[in-house]
């Protein structure tokens, strides 16, 4: 019997297994099959309507964000920079993944061709790491105004704000590039139907009919790379930070610092928090059925493009004075 490689990569990872009547004889499928929510198929109809409510939410919620931070000029800072590259993010991720869902839940529009859910798949990975990026960036800019606030606005200046967003992005274009090369160097004489609404590194190269533990090394190492050296450097940078709290001469100085942090916290925990229970639910959830993986799947991918606006729009006062002005009509 052939030993089965264990499978890392940055996203959902979904146990599945294909009965024989869906294999085929084909090397190089042309397009592929997307089941959407296995066993659940007539009710995809229903299942819909909280994925594109949480959608819009996200399509609203981050170009709000984007809107406030532009015609506000108190808010054209290093954080709220940040926070703009998270919107954009969270957009594109987004973006990448809903539209092709509700397609396939309302039109039953289940082919896609290769190309495009190479395509696919490239953005969710290279995005998925770039938003745990900008949480890396946005922990510098607390560690900085928090540890040395007089020399904030000297460090972090708008080109090595610039410079920080660049090298995030090429980081994670470069590190989620190889994914879509090494999806198309396998041949596929099994089956082209991916149970998931949506392509994902794993769940394509599954399908192969080769030794795909190259894929799965690779996997193991961006996760390492992405979510593992980002999660210390966060933690690096928040031990640094409570101890510069804590050092504070006053119990109202520590928790007015304090509160300055909660928003990237809050959206930290909303991003990494679903990712763990995935993980953990993955590994030792093999008799949990299948469409219920595929459901937490597709909400931990859509979880924090809907709540980072919500977050950053309850807890940052300078936006949610911005919004109740935009609301009430009350010009400045």
């Amino acid at each position: 019997m052939q030993e089965r490689p264990f499978c890392f990569s940055i996203g959902p990872l979904l146990p599945y297994s294909m009965s024989d009547s869906n294999t085929t004889d084909f090397s190089n499928p042309s397009t592929f099959i997307l089941l959407g929510i296995p066993g659940l198929e007539a009710a995809h109809v229903w299942i819909s309507i909280p994925f594109c409510t949480m959608y819009t939410i996200a399509i609203l919620g981050n170009f709000t964000i984007l809107f406030i931070v532009k015609m506000e000029p108190s808010l054209h800072g290093p954080m709220y920079y940040f926070l703009c590259m998270l919107a954009v993010t969270d957009l594109v991720e987004s973006t990448s993944i809903v539209p092709k869902m509700l397609s396939i839940f309302w039109f039953n529009s289940r082919e896609i061709d290769f190309s495009s859910c190479l395509t696919q798949l490239y953005f969710i990975h290279c995005f998925s790491a770039m938003e745990s990026g900008i949480f890396v960036a946005m922990a510098l800019d607390r560690y900085v105004a928090i540890c040395n606030p007089l020399r904030h606005s000297t460090i972090l200046t708008n080109s090595i704000v610039a410079k920080i967003g660049l090298a995030m992005m090429l980081r994670s274009s470069l590190l989620a590039l190889p994914y879509p090369f090494l999806v198309r160097q396998w041949p596929y004489c099994r089956t082209n139907v991916i149970p998931q609404p949506y392509c994902a590194h794993i769940a394509v190269v599954k399908l192969a009919c080769a030794d795909i533990r190259v894929s799965s090394y690779y996997g193991l190492f961006v996760l390492f790379c992405v979510l593992g050296l980002d999660a210390i450097f966060i933690a690096l940078s928040y031990t640094q930070i409570l101890r510069a709290i804590f050092s504070l001469p006053t119990k109202d100085a520590r928790v007015k610092t304090f509160g300055t942090c909660i928003s990237h916290l809050c959206a930290i925990l909303a991003f990494y928090i679903p990712s763990l229970f995935f993980s953990l639910m993955y590994r030792f959830g093999q008799n949990v059925p299948l469409h219920f993986h595929v459901l937490i799947a597709n909400v931990y991918l859509l979880m924090p493009p809907v709540l980072n606006p919500i977050i950053y729009g309850v807890r940052t006062k300078q936006i949610r004075d911005k919004l109740l002005r935009l609301f009430t009509h009350k010009g400045t």
